[in-house]
């Protein structure tokens, strides 16, 4: 007896597909094509720096010519040694140095603790509180530097760094931005060493801050470019020149018959290095930092 099988029906082979043709006439950029926007936006940003290293090096007689000279016929440090030579200058550069490495540090410190309570601890009127802090960041200075100024008044601050440093010790910013940044970070590593025993200060100073370096760097660079740069409180709560910050003596170079523009380039250029120098030095954690913490709210 046979069996007879039914022949098994084969489907036809698959043809292979053909790779999409490639467009001629479009190159592969080695680069991002963002770039070709941000390197002409960043050049112009730029300007005025170069514009301000290269006024640094002119005399006062080709800063004054009209039209201006776009480039210096020669290097003149005449407005560097009249600046360095001048006897106050360290004496400025010491005070801005002092009140702004205290505002940071006092700002690390202080931003840290509020931060800390209003991301992790739940207490009566907590919202309340935050709501009220942050509406404080949207009053102009204008308006709170009268009674800023007869606080510090009582307080026998006026024409002393003190009244520099005091006003600057907490910000509102700061807190917030390490507030967001600590809801960000996860609760199991702080729920264990709350197991073991740990306080929340030990948390925080052992477990949560080492984690935010990002938010730490953010704070203390702004807190220093804020301080660094202030003119208006300086000029207001400062009288002796003793006592005046890099800004407020750069303000004496310029007279009322005659300005040594050289001399005010020149320290300006002096004036702008220790903050450029801080902020490349805390780029990428600044920007992780922004990033970071305005994820969630």
């Amino acid at each position: 007896m046979t069996v007879t099988t039914a022949p098994v029906a084969t489907s036809p082979a698959t043809p292979p597909v053909a790779p999409p043709p490639r467009r001629r006439g479009l190159a592969r950029l080695p680069f991002s094509a963002w770039h070709l926007l941000l390197v002409p936006l960043a050049l112009v940003f730029a300007i005025p720096l170069v514009w301000l290293v290269l006024s640094s090096v002119m005399s006062d007689a080709e800063i004054n010519r009209f039209p201006p000279a776009l480039w210096p016929s020669g290097i003149d440090l005449g407005g560097y040694r009249y600046v360095l030579g001048n006897a106050m200058f360290p004496r400025w550069f010491a005070n801005s140095l002092i009140v702004s490495v205290v505002a940071v540090a006092s700002n690390l410190l202080f931003g840290a603790l509020g931060g800390y309570a209003f991301a992790r601890m739940r207490f009566a009127g907590s919202r309340l509180l935050m709501g009220l802090m942050l509406a404080t960041m949207a009053i102009p200075f204008q308006l709170t530097m009268v009674p800023t100024f007869l606080v510090m008044k009582r307080l026998g601050l006026i024409d002393t760094l003190g009244a520099l440093i005091v006003p600057s010790l907490v910000t509102p910013f700061a807190v917030f931005l390490l507030r967001q940044f600590f809801l960000s970070l996860p609760r199991e590593l702080e729920e264990a060493a709350w197991m073991d025993g740990c306080s929340r200060l030990r948390v925080l100073f052992l477990i949560v801050l080492p984690m935010s370096r990002p938010a730490l760097s953010t704070v203390a660079v702004l807190t220093f470019l804020t301080t660094w740069n202030d003119l208006t409180w300086p000029l207001i709560a400062i009288n002796h020149d003793t006592q005046y910050t890099l800004q407020l003596g750069l303000t004496t170079f310029q007279g009322q018959h005659h300005t040594k523009w050289a001399a005010v380039m020149a320290g300006n250029v002096i004036t702008v290095l220790p903050v450029l120098i801080a902020f490349l030095v805390a780029q990428k954690s600044f920007i992780q930092s922004i990033t970071s913490s305005g994820l969630k709210g």
